[in-house]
């Protein structure tokens, strides 16, 4: 229980941090505040940052602003925190032109050598499911932190704002959370300022962490339970997703405390509808010792056990998406040759214009009328052979009537030539900027095993590439001689988010080519693990260059690490 008390006094300290952020939003962006640092740690600390006044009493040695620069990179653009002596900003990293943020404090401030080394302890982690860290730097009497900015992510507390998770976004969250900190605890790292500040949802629906160590060495906190805090603060997390409620007495991150003298009392107790599975899981986390004792399940300790108690729950699934029932089929009201008149009134009956009669027995029926004119004809003047002649040169007509109209049925019946798959000669990796891939692979995609493959590298950025660093990747095919391509087929290896690809006509095997120079065939964005392009004209060109500019997260393996990428099974051309 000792533990416990020690979070509760943490949280606390959060509560005060919501208070005071509510004073810093006021003079920054609101959408600023929405989605990066936003916490202050208590009034005094506030009030002396207002007038210039670090937590050790000291002046800082730097008078930052608006457009000033570090490193004649980084420009910084709004201030976001500023308190205990550092400060945060939204800046723009003007080498890659890209925003990032910053936070900066005294190189002789008291916790500058902590955050530095945390800093970088960060960086080595390389884990997608965190904001990474992108330099971390000592200069001109300052100490700064670069890190990333996701412009189109949310914070939690943003999220809690509108009301609580469903079912299965607090699922997806508390399972990618808990995941990513045993990751994070195998590596010797810790968060320990794990709140709803620090936790992100993308547009993609995947959830980040942001200030990994680095947010607790700004505010100088420790704990001897590093692993135990982390838990805790995960089940915190839960319980405030379930319930919109902050399992502890204080009000803290927009959210209402439990109500005083009750105690720490489940989710499912707090708000109607609340899924059991995931109560239990929240208390399991926070040790309600009484809680979790009467519902006969032990307490998780470290995030690897939250992991797989989550890993025993029956599996949460999406909810079924709304389809719109279609309308009912409305008849017109023009019947056949009437478009354009008025509909008659209700009662009154309208005539039904006969259509006329095919042009085939039109033209049977007039040349038996002329058979039977000549018969009459040589009955008048009683020449019988005239008869049997004109008569037979009728039949003769109606032969040769249907004759033409077999021959013309036979033209129209010829069928297009089936499309066939195209041999593939010899591929090369296409290089636009930065290195390969996997070169050594690139055979695995056309060689009819469906167990080999080529793979991409893991990107932090995505699913979109970012062409700062990579526009995309990709193969470049050779048929041997000019082929007619009509489309592709091609297995990939990971599925989830999307992945795009485009097909090009290009002149080489090489990476010499611009993309901008080829002639574009098609684009197919898929979630799934096979993916058809089409040629929207086919086109006669010996090179095919298959590009990827779009790829799915993806979990790590003995080869490379978690992160946006894709691999190719299997891959065929037709034409």
């Amino acid at each position: 229980m000792a533990e416990r008390s020690t979070a509760a006094v943490d949280v606390a300290d959060n509560s005060d941090d919501q208070s005071l952020t509510a004073q810093a939003d006021q003079s920054t962006a609101d959408g600023v505040a929405k989605n990066q640092e936003q916490e202050t740690d208590s009034d005094a600390a506030q009030e002396n940052t207002e007038t210039g006044i670090d937590g050790s009493g000291k002046m800082p040695p730097l008078e930052l602003h608006s457009g000033h620069k570090l490193a004649r990179r980084y420009r910084l653009e709004e201030c976001v925190t500023r308190l205990d002596g550092f400060s945060s900003w939204r800046a723009v990293d003007e080498k890659l032109r890209r925003a990032v943020g910053v936070h900066i404090l005294p190189a002789d401030h008291s916790r500058a050598r902590s955050v530095l080394a945390s800093a970088r302890s960060s960086a080595l982690l390389s884990d997608p499911r965190f904001v990474q860290v992108l330099d971390a730097v000592e200069e001109d009497d300052v100490v700064y932190v670069v890190h990333e900015w996701l412009p189109d992510a949310t914070e939690l507390t943003a999220l809690l704002a509108a009301g609580p998770l469903e079912v299965y976004d607090a699922y997806q969250m508390v399972s990618q959370i808990s995941s990513a900190m045993a990751a994070a605890h195998r590596e010797g790292l810790a968060h320990l300022r794990l709140n709803p500040n620090a936790v992100l949802r993308t547009s993609t629906g995947q959830w980040r962490i942001r200030g990994l160590a680095v947010n607790a060495a700004l505010r100088g906190v420790s704990s001897d339970t590093p692993q135990r805090t982390d838990t805790e603060s995960i089940g915190a997390l839960l319980y405030a997703a379930l319930t919109q409620r902050w399992p502890y007495e204080s009000d803290a991150y927009g959210l209402s405390g439990l109500p005083k003298d009750i105690g720490l009392i489940p989710p499912d107790q707090v708000r109607a509808g609340v899924h059991r599975g995931l109560s239990e899981l929240a208390m399991r986390a926070l040790v309600n010792d009484g809680a979790t004792a009467s519902r006969h399940e032990s307490p998780c300790t470290t995030p690897e056990e939250l992991v797989k108690a989550i890993g025993e729950m029956p599996r949460i699934r999406p909810p079924e998406p709304a389809f719109t029932t279609p309308p009912e089929y409305q008849r017109t009201t023009y019947q056949q040759g009437t478009y354009g008149r008025p509909a008659p009134h209700p009662g009154v009956t309208q005539p039904v214009p006969t259509p006329p009669p095919p042009l085939q027995s039109r033209t049977g029926k007039a040349l038996k009328w002329a058979v039977s004119a000549l018969l009459i004809a040589a009955l008048g003047l009683g020449s019988w052979q005239l008869a049997d002649a004109l008569i037979g040169q009728g039949n003769n007509a109606d032969d040769t009537d249907k004759t033409q109209t077999t021959d013309e049925g036979d033209k129209g019946g010829n069928k297009p030539k089936p499309a066939e798959p195209l041999t593939i000669q010899g591929a090369q990796e296409y290089v636009a900027k930065g290195g390969a891939q996997s070169p050594g692979n690139v055979a695995n995609t056309y060689d009819g095993d469906s167990s080999t493959y080529w793979r991409t590298k893991s990107f932090l950025d995505g699913p979109e590439m970012n062409p700062a660093y990579k526009p995309g990747v990709g193969i470049v095919y050779d048929l041997g001689t000019e082929q007619t391509v009509e489309s592709s087929s091609i297995d990939l290896r990971y599925t989830g988010d999307h992945t795009t690809i485009t097909l090009y006509a290009t002149d080489s095997v090489g990476s010499s080519t611009p993309i901008s120079s080829m002639e574009k065939l098609g684009t197919v964005t898929t979630t799934g693990d096979k993916a058809a392009v089409k040629v929207g004209k086919p086109v006669k060109t010996r090179y095919v260059l298959v590009w990827l500019t779009a790829m799915p997260m993806a979990p790590g393996d003995s080869y490379s690490a978690p992160g946006y990428k894709q691999a190719i099974t299997d891959l065929k051309f037709t034409g």
